[in-house]
């Protein structure tokens, strides 16, 4: 009997414990300071189970990056000829392959790229070929954050898939900057933007709750105007930053559309096969009773 009571002591008070913890858990995100506001929404044509990439946006987005990303963030899993492979941004159903694709030849010609001379074994440069990555424009990490106050900005090859909602928080950020609240000390070097996940509480002197959001190293890379769209497009921070938006997150998921139409066609096959097993069951035992 007394074995029973300690037993049914000792689990009323486990019961307690786990109680107490699942309400201080509960309570921490409503304590918790800090954080970012939630991304908004671009629209993208590529979201949801049958979407797909516009290579018209993929291609406004890569000019934005070889005209504005590309002077800070580099993009080291990406190979010129990536860009005319099947759901690209200039693939060419006509191009033998993506390394023979005119358009990819012709944009990695504007470019150089560091070389070898295989004859006096000098560094040089010489124009890239479909077959190069896109050149990085700093030699390595130390050189990057040296030339950009300590910070290094970072690779952008899979940075939609780094972050939670990849193509909506980039699009947000990029186009989310605004001036700092009244009452936040910003430091020299930062910039505030709501989108950015941090905690303003140390730097907040006004009333009431800090602002959400957090300070980012990178001002505003994005201006209207800046980039000169040969389609017709808005030439707007919004539409910039939705493009390459758009843009990063195909280089970070190249064959997404592929896998989206194979994983479709794989569904169906399912679907007939479980019907099929369905109906073959139903033959087989047909007069059995179970």
């Amino acid at each position: 009997m007394m074995i029973l009571k300690k037993n049914a002591l000792t689990m009323r008070k486990t019961l307690v414990t786990l109680v107490a913890a699942a309400g201080l858990l509960a309570a921490a995100p409503a304590l918790a300071a800090g954080g970012a506001q939630h991304p908004r929404s671009g629209g993208f044509s590529f979201e949801g189970p049958f979407g797909t990439f516009d290579q018209g946006q993929l291609q406004r987005g890569y000019k934005v990056y070889r005209e504005v990303c590309s002077a800070c963030h580099s993009m080291n899993l990406m190979h010129f000829r990536n860009l005319g492979e099947a759901g690209g941004p200039f693939y060419d159903p006509h191009a033998a392959s993506p390394a023979e694709n005119r358009y990819v030849k012709a944009l990695a010609a504007e470019l150089q790229v560091p070389d070898i001379d295989t004859e006096t074994g000098e560094a040089i440069m010489r124009d890239a070929t479909p077959a190069d990555r896109f050149p990085s424009p700093y030699p390595n990490a130390t050189a990057a954050a040296a030339g950009n106050g300590g910070a290094a900005p970072p690779d952008l090859s899979v940075m939609a898939k780094a972050r939670h909602d990849g193509a909506n928080y980039i699009y947000s950020l990029l186009s989310g900057y605004q001036p700092a609240p009244a009452g936040l000390q910003v430091r020299p070097g930062q910039n505030y933007n709501p989108y950015m996940a941090g905690d303003m509480t140390p730097f907040w002197t006004g009333p009431g709750h800090a602002p959400v959001g957090g300070f980012i190293a990178m001002a505003a890379p994005l201006a209207a105007g800046q980039v000169t769209y040969d389609d017709g497009s808005p030439e707007t921070v919004d539409q910039y930053s939705k493009d390459v938006a758009a843009f990063i997150a195909w280089a970070s998921d190249p064959r997404a559309t592929e896998r989206k139409q194979a994983g479709f066609g794989v569904m169906i096959f399912l679907f007939l096969f479980a019907g099929l097993t369905y109906l073959s069951y139903r033959r087989i035992w047909k007069g059995v009773a179970h």
